[in-house]
């Protein structure tokens, strides 16, 4: 699998990286689309948002930029909400999103003038994950799910959630709340209530893959690609949502079995960046073709192609 290569760095340089791009040789490729000018492009294509799309996104860039070396693309990971800022402010071609746009952020963009169109990746499972070393919990219902995460004003112990449990306190790990993950965690499990304030939150899965992995009381969430580059170092949590406890699988994710907490992932791209920017076009259609293919690779579930054929037609709409 894929390594999510300088994902802390994202972070730390405020959410905003060139990814890497190989240098070109007589055999390089050229991008997948055809009569598109010389087939050799240039410029630049900025893009930002979730951390959780962020490893598909990654891995597409840098597939592009094998094939288009002269294309320079920008991959950040400010969190969904962040990076809708930023393609509000006009700062960038596309925004990465593990939710969809909010009403009050497609009111601001067409405020703004800017146009644009919704483009599905891939489907996540949001996953439920403990230490390693914990050796109590294998399933959680829904509704133990919200009790352990929504505030009571109280520190919370696991003998709370089931006496049998042990009686220490629990630490949390939480996607921030720029997050789509977080976003839709609060939606479907907290209901909009507030989470527990003793929560460590991050935009960074990373470090809350490390935060779990080192407390031995942890729990946490995140996207299934994070789980899966690390299952050797956490333990994930089957959750019942009234038909029996569901792990997260490809499988499960796929069909939706997983539920409540399988979804779609997305990108938004500007209608005047594919109007008015060659190379944004020609990268925009490289993402769909191979969003399925990448997103496999680094521990998400395609689409149906049905759904890139979709994607396809809007593009294609666009460019006349």
């Amino acid at each position: 699998m894929r390594l999510f290569k300088g994902m802390a760095m994202t972070v730390m340089m405020g959410g905003v990286i060139a990814v890497a791009a190989g240098c070109g040789s007589d055999d390089t490729k050229t991008s997948s689309s055809e009569g598109k000018g010389s087939g050799q492009l240039q410029g630049e294509v900025i893009t930002d948002g979730s951390s959780t799309v962020f490893p598909i996104m990654e891995a597409v860039a840098e597939e592009y930029m094998g094939t288009q070396p002269d294309v320079k693309v920008s991959v950040g990971s400010s969190g969904t909400g962040g990076g809708f800022k930023k393609f509000i402010a006009g700062d960038t071609d596309l925004a990465n999103a593990s939710r969809p746009v909010k009403d009050e952020e497609s009111a601001l963009l067409d405020e703004k003038g800017v146009k644009y169109t919704e483009l599905k990746l891939a489907f996540d499972g949001i996953s439920i994950v403990a230490n390693k070393d914990n050796e109590f919990i294998d399933s959680l219902t829904v509704e133990e799910l919200q009790n352990l995460w929504v505030d009571n004003g109280k520190a919370k112990k696991w003998s709370d959630i089931r006496p049998e449990w042990p009686n220490e306190e629990i630490k949390f790990y939480s996607p921030g709340t720029d997050s789509g993950t977080y976003d839709y965690f609060n939606e479907v499990i907290l209901e909009e209530k507030p989470m527990v304030e003793n929560a460590t939150l991050s935009e960074d899965d990373n470090i809350l893959v490390q935060g779990v992995e080192g407390d031995k009381n942890a729990i946490g969430f995140f996207g299934y690609a994070y789980y899966a580059e690390n299952k050797d170092k956490l333990k994930i949590i089957s959750i019942d949502n009234g038909k029996g406890a569901v792990e997260p699988t490809h499988e499960s994710i796929k069909t939706g079995e997983y539920a409540p907490l399988s979804r779609p992932l997305y990108t938004y791209v500007a209608n005047k960046s594919v109007a008015e920017k060659e190379q944004v076009a020609d990268y925009t259609q490289f993402v769909i073709e191979n969003a399925g293919e990448l997103a496999e690779e680094v521990g998400y579930i395609s689409l149906p192609e049905e759904e890139y054929q979709k994607d396809l037609d809007k593009l294609k709409e666009l460019e006349k």
